[in-house]
């Protein structure tokens, strides 16, 4: 949408005979919300009422809520909004409730218009701040925490935050040698660049942002998609999509070829490069669009289509300069080589040199899985249980295989069906989680299939960003006694299941005629728990074996987020224990490890670099101090320098091996080693 300059300072919602004036601040909002928009507002509404797991009502500490966070949604720094603007939109703050289950989101648009207003009013005096001349030798400060900052009181205290942002920027390039003529270009072109970016947002994404806003009220997780978010999320969950399988980036209006997927349709003709810009796109009748100016997200939209489809490209050649134009026909892009489970095993000799065992390392990204392809009984939809179980059965084979490592680290989560199928490839049988609903039923899933792919040692790791279908089988491995967890103390602390819902009539049983894709909700519609009877919520997984990380000391974790849900606890479901952990075994290698770590160069490096994250963590201002400033810099820069040469000195490949060698690792196999001693002078004593 190309939005205007406003210009009536009278905005009307109409609910009823609701009319609500707000002469300082409001113009005329820059378009309307659709007839669909209002229905989709309606619908998610009543689906939030109807199936979120807490089962609030949708009244005023909801609106008071939506309005606060909607506005730290647009102005998360407080560098747009006046004290006077907030305070006039105080006046929605019991009326937001009621207006959305109307279906009257006038208020986003509204809001959005006078955000922009603000936003270009800033963007000018940044341009004259750009031109200005600054005096770095004061001991001014940039404030950098917003939550310590009020409201801007006058448009002045607003230029005041401007001048010290730009001149923060300016000092930064300043102590990259770029000054002159070529700082002021480079930053008067980056909030060119911002104007026109938010100037470009669509009237679906200023929708997505409010609902998710008001979804955002209720958990941290429940959220609105667009029917182009919508898309990507599918194309997330199978690791497919069809396309020319390229990947591309904006730069100065121009969309750029970054990447080429190998096996895509680009890759197989050769002739679209890396560099080139792509700048129109036409299908395989009419006319080709000019797409040089147009927003990357639409661009990707037009270039993406039904495979055995035809696109035309008109491409400026990074080489030469030269204009063309390419005719390729659309196909399915795999992107598993990248975003799949892959495994290899470690042969403990090359790494520690202690031990001639060999450790099967299984990486697991994400919980994915094709739920259309599985519908349709496809005999190769995507899915990671069926891949772990492939890489599982290639251990077997070579038959030398000591114990298996899985690594959750960084693994957000994904399909529930696919946390339970993969924790049954470790077990015989039994339950692996509970899941409550929002009426307090309880239900228990179970591996249901006897018998388990893998019955020797078993390691996981996990870190603060593994999270939801990751903790639903670190907390099964853990419950059944069937594996050692290492890594961060605990892991994020999701203990909350998703269910993607397509925004229509149909939830309802009303009547329908083809109705148009309006976008889905993701939406919180059930509480998780371990066999043990604990919700991961807040707290998630504790580690048995914790090893230092940068990770640990951030706010990384669900009690950070807001609206989060409590953690509470439900009955323990009956399950039987494998014996392979226990506290006793846990402890004598939690102080091995320790040993090993306080006599570790690089560990104690990294507590040194956890030392300074933590003393720069609560600061809440920057200098603008220059010979302050290069200080601290000059000191980052050569802390930077030595991981850099240690790195470069370790081999670390650029591919991004699936089990680098580093100290880090390096530490999880002799824990691993250690481990499986243990397992062995249990089984001996047994005997």
């Amino acid at each position: 949408m190309s939005l205007r300059t406003p210009s009536r300072p009278v905005i009307t919602l109409s609910l009823g005979m609701v009319l609500l004036v707000a002469t300082t601040i409001f113009a005329q909002q820059l378009g309307t919300p659709s007839k669909e928009d209002q229905k989709t507002a309606r619908l998610v509404a009543r689906l939030v009422a109807k199936y979120h797991i807490s089962q609030s009502k949708i009244d005023d500490q909801i609106s008071e809520r939506l309005l606060k966070r909607y506005v730290e949604l647009l102005d998360p720094q407080k560098l747009y909004f006046l004290e006077t603007d907030i305070a006039d939109l105080q006046k929605y703050r019991h009326q937001l409730d009621d207006l959305v289950k109307a279906g009257n989101v006038d208020f986003a648009y509204t809001v959005f218009s006078l955000y922009l207003q603000r936003f270009e009013e800033r963007v000018a005096h940044a341009h004259k701040m750009i031109d200005a001349e600054h005096d770095f030798s004061l001991d001014e400060v940039l404030v950098t925490d917003a939550d310590t900052l009020g409201w801007a009181k006058t448009p002045a205290d607003l230029d005041d935050r401007w001048r010290k942002r730009v001149k923060y920027e300016t000092l930064n390039l300043k102590l990259e040698d770029v000054v002159g003529d070529e700082a002021k270009e480079r930053l008067h072109k980056r909030y060119r660049t911002l104007v026109k970016a938010i100037k470009d947002t669509e009237d679906s994404e200023k929708l997505e942002t409010y609902l998710s806003a008001f979804t955002h009220c209720f958990d941290p997780h429940s959220s609105y998609m667009s029917p182009e978010s919508r898309e990507e999320f599918k194309i997330a969950m199978r690791l497919s999509l069809d396309g020319i399988g390229a990947a591309l980036r904006s730069e100065d209006g121009f969309t750029i070829v970054a990447d080429i997927v190998e096996g895509g349709a680009a890759f197989d003709d050769g002739r679209l490069k890396v560099g080139d810009k792509i700048v129109g796109v036409g299908q395989a009748e009419g006319d080709i669009v000019d797409i040089v100016e147009m927003k990357l997200s639409k661009v990707v939209r037009q270039i993406r289509g039904k495979r055995g489809t035809v696109v035309r490209l008109r491409v400026k050649k990074g080489e030469s300069g030269e204009v063309v134009v390419y005719e390729l026909t659309r196909k399915k892009i795999d992107l598993s080589k990248t975003s799949a489970v892959r495994g290899e095993v470690i042969d403990v000799s090359d790494r520690i040199g202690s031990s001639s065992a060999k450790i099967g390392v299984i990486n697991i990204p994400s919980f994915y899985r094709d739920f259309q392809g599985a519908q349709l009984n496809l005999p190769d939809f995507k899915s990671t249980a069926r891949d772990v179980k492939k890489q599982l059965a290639k251990f077997a084979q070579r038959g030398d295989v000591d114990a298996v490592m899985i690594d959750l680290r960084s693994n957000g989560g994904g399909a529930l069906t696919e946390a339970i199928e993969v924790s049954g490839l470790f077990i015989n049988e039994g339950p692996v989680v509970q899941v409550k609903d929002p009426t307090g039923r309880v239900r228990t899933h179970e591996d249901e299939d006897a018998g388990e792919a893998y019955r020797g040692p078993l390691v996981v790791v996990c870190n603060r960003l593994s999270a939801s279908a990751s903790e639903i089988f670190a907390g099964a491995i853990k419950d059944y006694g069937r594996g050692l967890i290492v890594g961060d103390t605990t892991t994020h602390g999701k203990g909350t299941v998703q269910n993607v819902m397509d925004v229509n009539t149909r939830a309802f049983q009303l009547p329908f005629n083809n109705e148009k894709e309006v976008g889905a909700l993701k939406l919180t519609i059930q509480q998780f728990y371990r066999v043990n009877g604990d919700s991961t919520q807040n707290r998630g997984v504790r580690s048995h074996v914790v090893l230092p990380s940068m990770l640990d000391n951030m706010e990384l974790g669900e009690q950070y987020l807001d609206n989060a849900l409590e953690f509470d606890q439900i009955d323990v479901a009956p399950s039987p224990s494998y014996g392979m952990i226990n506290d006793k075994i846990a402890k004598k290698l939690a102080a091995a490890s320790q040993k090993r770590i306080q006599n570790d160069d690089e560990f104690n490096k990294l507590q040194t670099d956890i030392d300074h994250y933590l003393s720069r963590k609560n600061r809440k201002s920057v200098t603008l101090n220059e010979s302050k400033l290069r200080e601290e810099r000059d000191k980052d820069k050569k802390e930077e320098d030595e991981k850099e040469e240690k790195k470069e000195g370790t081999g670390i490949n650029e591919e991004e091996p699936i089990f680098p060698e580093n100290y880090y690792n390096k530490e999880l196999i002799s824990i691993a080693v250690d481990y499986l001693a243990e397992l062995k002078g249990t089984e001996t004593a047994g005997r």
